[in-house]
């Protein structure tokens, strides 16, 4: 069963990330910096030199050298943390894509644009049936 439905109006906030930075790190420090409390990725393109993924059902972090094309990342943020997952493209068009980890490095350029929902707050709390601290929405009054 799902859980509890919410709504909020959506805020959007977009921005480049330049060659060098990393892109898991850069993304936290910018819901820290503008304290969002509820966000998710609307769109991201551009690219890694190399990526560091976890894979499904894995605890072992894979790294990939690059370069590769971001084809998709996606998830929710916020101030407090965010969990993301992105696919990745290299030359021959073969596609990886996992949990994100710290070290993606940009090679060119990585275009944001998150959403953020203005009257909600992300948390996470230990969920005992899976074993990880899953996602709890929280509606905050303005």
């Amino acid at each position: 069963m799902a859980t509890a439905p919410f709504s909020s109006n959506l805020t959007t906030h977009c921005f480049r990330l330049r060659p060098g930075q990393d892109l898991k790190k850069e993304l936290l420090a910018y819901c820290q910096t503008h304290q969002l409390q509820a966000a998710c990725v609307l769109s991201s393109v551009g690219s890694v030199t190399k990526a560091f993924l976890r894979l499904s059902g894995g605890k072992i972090v894979s790294e990939f050298e690059g370069p590769f094309e971001i084809i998709s990342l996606n998830g929710t943020l916020s101030a407090a943390g965010i969990h993301l997952h992105m696919s990745i493209s290299d030359f021959a068009g073969k596609v990886f894509g996992g949990h994100l980890m710290d070290g993606c490095e940009i090679f060119t350029t990585a275009e944001i644009v998150l959403g953020e929902n203005v009257s909600l707050q992300f948390k996470r709390a230990m969920d005992e049936e899976t074993g990880y601290g899953e996602l709890v929405i929280c509606k905050i009054d303005l």
